[in-house]
């Protein structure tokens, strides 16, 4: 049975037909399953290609002459360096420079920029800091974000598209048409591999859709995406970053322009430079199958971490999760896990321990 929710997607029926119950995501229903096997989606999209309804995330469009001002005073990068045709990867903060979500921002050109996030506190943020400022925002959900991730997605996209993809570089953006319909691709996504997602309304989403099923492009749950994001190394808000946590405990310090003009959390944030409370790593668990998470992690007896997101990789053979332990533990350290009715041990690695060179992504 399908949750009532307050937001939906244009691609739910498709969902259903494959399996999925429509689970909750950040309000709307979500294809966290389908009938096919989570192996296998992610092998398609390791493999050659496969796509994921990325819809739940919320798309807000600022526009108006002051647009960058107000992206600029909400978020942590130099905004005034973003120029059109281009996104970043940014957080947003608290007044205590914790992380209030991530988002990525992209400049439309013509004063029109977008921000796409997740299930955090940006919007009523964004709002604040657009109070008094010559601009609109504009939150849609007939705006649908399809991701296509995997080797082959750039060969598959560029054979039905009105442009060469292959011209966009990593974060790079365009407005363009797909099967003959507008929309706006993005060299972007939470895979690991080189990917694009394609913003388009919710009257084309569908066509979209099914002509990229004809061309091989398989539908993927975010069962499979939570695996695929574990071994890159990607964070999910609220499970490896929140508010209680700083952009420098997390990896996420290059986000911050040190140099930039006044934004929300600026002086907390710079303060709390040098004096992580914990440190975002990837683990090793030697366990032949998933963790349930929130397991505890201690060293000699004495609690120094937290499990926050597993998931079994069949393609590297281990049992992985990603965990925040006391920062001054150095890699290749043996944990003792503990929790669930499981006791075993857990090894810190590097991550990203799949691809660590980003190359499959950046190249």
């Amino acid at each position: 049975m399908t949750e009532d929710l307050s937001r939906s997607s244009a691609l739910a029926s498709r969902h259903i037909a494959l399996g999925s119950g429509l689970e909750d995501w950040n309000g709307m229903g979500t294809a966290w399953s389908y009938d096919s096997a989570p192996n296998d989606e992610h092998d398609a999209v390791r493999e050659r290609a496969g796509m994921f309804d990325m819809s739940p995330l919320k798309k807000v469009f600022v526009r108006g002459p002051e647009a960058q001002a107000v992206l600029d005073h909400l978020t942590t990068r130099d905004m005034t360096k973003l120029v059109p045709g281009k996104a970043t990867y940014t957080c947003v903060l608290t007044e205590q420079g914790g992380i209030a979500d991530d988002a990525i921002v992209s400049n439309n050109g013509g004063d029109e920029w977008m921000i796409v996030h997740g299930s955090g506190d940006t919007m009523a943020l964004l709002e604040a800091s657009a109070q008094g400022r010559d601009v609109s925002v504009e939150f849609t959900d007939d705006l649908h974000d399809l991701s296509v991730q995997g080797p082959a997605a750039l060969d598959i996209l560029n054979a039905h598209c009105d442009m060469d993809l292959a011209r966009l570089a990593y974060f790079d953006h365009a407005a363009t048409r797909l099967f003959g319909h507008p929309c706006r691709i993005s060299r972007t996504g939470y895979s690991g591999e080189r990917g694009y997602e394609i913003f388009a309304d919710g009257r084309v989403i569908g066509e979209i859709w099914d002509r990229l099923v004809q061309a091989g492009v398989m539908p993927c749950s975010f069962t499979a995406l939570d695996k695929l994001r574990i071994e890159a190394g990607l964070l999910f808000y609220g499970y490896d970053m929140s508010e209680d946590n700083t952009p420098w405990e997390v990896g996420l310090g290059f986000t911050i322009g040190k140099s930039k003009g006044a934004f929300r959390g600026k002086s907390a944030v710079l303060a709390a430079k040098g004096a992580p409370a914990v440190a975002n790593v990837c683990l090793d668990i030697d366990h032949a199958d998933m963790v349930a998470g929130g397991e505890v992690l201690s060293m000699d007896g004495v609690e120094v971490g937290v499990v926050n997101s597993p998931c079994y990789s069949h393609r590297l053979g281990k049992s992985l999760a990603l965990a925040h332990i006391k920062p001054d533990i150095a890699l290749g350290s043996i944990l003792d896990l503990n929790g669930g009715g499981i006791t075993t041990t857990a090894t810190v690695v590097q991550s990203p321990i799949y691809d660590p060179q980003k190359s499959r992504t950046h190249a």
